[in-house]
């Protein structure tokens, strides 16, 4: 019998709350900066901080990939408890966010080349 195996279920639930949290973020995060404010008679815009977001993208990246590979080692030792399906989930989601994370940095990229190249 397989043990420490992931459900379908849980994976599609974690799915769906990261997505419900990119959708409508949390104003209540502690590095939050605000835009306008009472003196220019405008009001108050919270945003995130996104070097604190780029950084903590950054940081679960790397997490799962730790991750994925400590699950090869364990499956490659012949440890109880670590099955192949659970290793290539776990590998195919290091591989994902790893992916997604590199199209982040490229449009990063050429974002800032394009403004070094606007005229003045």
């Amino acid at each position: 019998m397989v043990t420490n195996r992931p459900d379908i279920n849980q994976v599609l639930s974690q799915m769906r709350e990261m997505k419900a949290q990119v959708q409508s973020p949390d104003l209540s995060m502690p590095n939050i900066s605000k835009i306008g404010g009472e003196k220019d008679g405008g009001t108050a815009i919270e945003r995130p901080d996104f070097a604190e977001m780029l950084k903590t993208a950054v940081d679960n990246v790397n997490e799962l990939q730790k991750n994925a590979s400590n699950l090869a080692q364990a499956y490659e030792r012949g440890d109880q408890g670590v099955d192949l399906p659970q290793v290539m989930i776990g590998l195919q989601k290091s591989s994902v966010s790893f992916e997604a994370m590199t199209q982040v940095r490229n449009k990063l990229v050429d974002a800032y080349e394009k403004i070094m190249n606007m005229p003045i």
